[in-house]
């Protein structure tokens, strides 16, 4: 069976183009053009893939993302974005997209992109459970991180991380007070062949470590200029809280 995927694009051309090359690498389509209908199919329909623009009649691409995760729908999401508009890429990833394309783009660029996600999506989807019992914890400072669940406590609650934060607190984590260039968070994160650049690292980093400080103090993400992160649990956080 081949691929489901739902195009949310209401410019006809675009929507013909992305459609056609889709189709002739073997993916089955559907094109809607406004964001009510396309939240509609995407929440009762299945679907590989969703490309989603963000400039839509009615309601706009980024209250379709948004509400898609809000319903707990992990369909990966593939936004279409104005040339150079770095603040629709950046608001599209921290509401939970998986890559972002900007107009116009060519047709070798689309089917990379558009292999990597769903070659990552079933990555995840593949990676064994561990039933409760075995469950592995990593214990820094406040925080405790269960890398079989993905979930991360704290400070009597759960601090709720979408997968890719997870991820670059988990590698950092198991590396603390050693300096994670991009590069390295962007390869093991998201993959060699991810074709993304380096601020969708920064984002990421920059709502994981947001998420952090709202219920903990003690671990801490510092920014190392021209570098990447390093991970450290500051004492003195930890001893004024005890």
């Amino acid at each position: 069976m081949s691929d489901k995927v739902l195009i949310i694009e209401d410019e006809p051309t675009l929507a013909r183009l992305v459609t056609y090359n889709l189709s002739q690498e073997g993916y089955e389509t559907e094109v809607v053009g406004n964001g009510a209908e396309g939240l509609h199919k995407a929440i009762h329909e299945q679907y590989a893939i969703i490309f989603l623009d963000l400039m839509l009649p009615g309601m706009n691409g980024f209250e379709v993302l948004q509400k898609l995760r809000q319903n707990e729908i992990r369909t990966p999401v593939i936004i279409l974005t104005a040339r150079n508009a770095e603040e629709e890429v950046v608001q599209g990833l921290k509401l939970g997209a998986d890559d972002y394309i900007t107009k116009p783009f060519g047709v070798a660029e689309l089917l990379a992109r558009t292999s990597a996600v769903l070659r990552r999506s079933r990555n995840e989807e593949s990676k064994p459970v561990k039933s409760a019992g075995g469950d592995r914890v990593i214990t820094i400072g406040d925080l405790q991180i269960f890398p079989d669940k993905y979930e991360v406590f704290s400070n009597g609650q759960w601090i709720t991380l979408r997968p890719k934060e997870f991820e670059v607190l988990l590698y950092l984590a198991e590396r603390p007070g050693i300096v994670i260039t991009r590069d390295d968070l962007m390869n093991v994160v998201w993959g060699f062949d991810y074709i993304g650049g380096q601020r969708t690292v920064d984002v990421h980093v920059s709502s994981l470590r947001k998420k952090l400080e709202l219920n903990q103090q003690s671990v801490q993400i510092d920014s190392i200029r021209g570098v990447g992160y390093k991970l450290f649990v500051n004492r003195k956080a930890t001893t004024s809280n005890s």
